[in-house]
């Protein structure tokens, strides 16, 4: 059990954050140890608005999780959407200088590094680069060229982008919080790999992640991500869509919602009534729930509409790029009732919910299998992946370790830095690994 390594996602939400502590099973599946999770005070649409509320709720979250698992957290892998990321393709290549050597990781490396030097706007960074397929002397459609012979190296990159001070915001807060960043992922793609089978993903599927501030939609076919967006629209505009349709108070719209909210206004007959509480002795207020379902009902048209025209830009229409297995919808907004329905009839879509439950263990808690937890899911799995890499632990049990440990560890994270001889030539570090050492460098001189 000592040596039981335990990984930490952080799921910086609009409207909940959560932290959750996991580790690999014998079987290969994800066990969850603990969950905290707090209101989401400083965050507006996925971007941090007010960085002191923001540190005292990945607190709370943090503290929670660690009494419920009596673990002690030190670093997380932390999830970023938001209104300011997007996504574009972009091909390159490069020419080798000795075409009888086979292709290694040097030239994929340098491959992706060029694709790094991309002029982008002003503020903002490049977060993931994907490459799709390779091309080696105009062969196309090569998955993994590293082997073969070939003096011209292309290849067509899915590339993500956001904004520098957006991203920075959240580092910032995260290592206020006293914790470290392990690593950074994008919300779509974390929930992606909780709830998205590799059959899905082969023969294409639309993963819509609706969470309170934003939709998020990744979009992947034969087994790659094609093309990500973030739309700055979530379950939160439909509660204040229903606050003001009804003239009713933010808590008790969202208890509406949940409780009796519909996406498809036939289902509730004209005599169907809720009475609503009136504030400090007024008269309670009656709704009819097709009232109520009409309103969720237009707001919910215009985001999943959004939606379908990203799912076209992508090029859904087009023979090769159809999205056989259609859409997976999950995230908090995903519970809406008869939403499954809707979707269905705007797209003409095969759509299903996703359950992060694909990778978790036997005995897992059916809180924790629920659509609201998907990111997180993924963002622990995210984070066993790395651990892997580079063999970190991530939690420790109290006590702390002894001198010879640390002496150890610090050892090992010294050797990081440098190319280990013994690594297998595939441990490179991912894009996104590098750019996070970046992050921690600038947060570590800012202070």
């Amino acid at each position: 059990m000592e040596n039981t390594k335990y990984a930490v996602g952080l799921d910086i939400g609009t409207t909940k954050i959560v932290a959750m502590i996991g580790r690999e099973n014998d079987y290969g599946k994800i066990e969850i140890l603990g969950i905290g999770k707090s209101k989401s005070l400083g965050v507006h649409r996925g971007v941090v608005n007010n960085i002191t509320q923001t540190i005292q709720s990945i607190q709370q979250a943090v503290q929670e999780a660690e009494s419920v698992s009596g673990l002690k957290i030190h670093d997380c892998v932390v999830g970023i959407a938001g209104q300011h990321i997007r996504s574009l393709q972009h091909s390159d290549y490069i020419t080798r200088s000795d075409s009888e050597e086979v292709i290694s990781d040097i030239d994929l490396d340098k491959l992706c590094n060029q694709v790094y030097k991309l002029v982008m706007l002003p503020g903002e960074e490049i977060i993931h680069v994907l490459p799709q397929e390779y091309k080696v002397d105009g062969q196309a459609e090569i998955k993994e060229p590293i082997g073969m012979y070939g003096g011209r190296l292309e290849a067509n990159f899915h590339v993500v982008v956001g904004q520098v001070s957006s991203i920075r915001n959240i580092g910032r807060c995260v290592k206020s919080s006293g914790l470290d960043l392990a690593g950074i992922t994008l919300e779509p793609l974390a929930a992606a790999n909780a709830v998205l089978s590799q059959e899905e993903k082969e023969a294409g599927v639309a993963l819509i992640d609706i969470g309170g501030g934003t939709t998020d939609l990744a979009i992947f076919k034969d087994g790659i991500i094609r093309h990500t967006a973030v739309i700055p629209f979530g379950g939160n505009v439909v509660t204040e869509d229903i606050k003001e349709g009804c003239s009713i108070i933010e808590k008790q719209a969202e208890l509406l919602k949940i409780k009796f909210g519909s996406a498809w206004p036939g289902e509730n007959k004209d005599n169907e009534i809720v009475s609503i509480p009136g504030l400090r002795g007024r008269e309670p207020k009656e709704i009819t729930l097709k009232n109520l379902s009409k309103i969720i009902h237009a707001r919910v048209v215009e985001i999943i509409e959004q939606v379908y025209m990203e799912i076209k830009n992508y090029g859904h229409e087009d023979q090769k790029k159809k999205l056989i297995a259609g859409i997976v919808l999950t995230g908090g907004g995903s519970q809406l009732k008869h939403l499954k329905q809707l979707v269905e009839y705007i797209t003409g879509m095969d759509t299903r919910i996703g359950y992060p439950n694909e990778h978790l263990a036997g005995d897992s808690d059916a809180e924790v299998a629920s659509p609201v937890y998907a990111t997180a899911v993924g963002l622990v799995m995210n984070a066993i992946q790395q651990q892997k890499k580079n063999g970190v632990k991530t939690v420790e049990k109290e006590p702390q370790p002894t001198s010879e440990e640390k002496e150890e560890t610090e050892n090992i994270e010294h050797n990081q830095t440098e190319p280990q001889p013994t690594e297998p030539p595939r441990e490179r570090k991912s894009f996104l690994e590098k750019w996070s050492e970046k992050l921690k460098d600038f947060l570590d001189n800012a202070e």
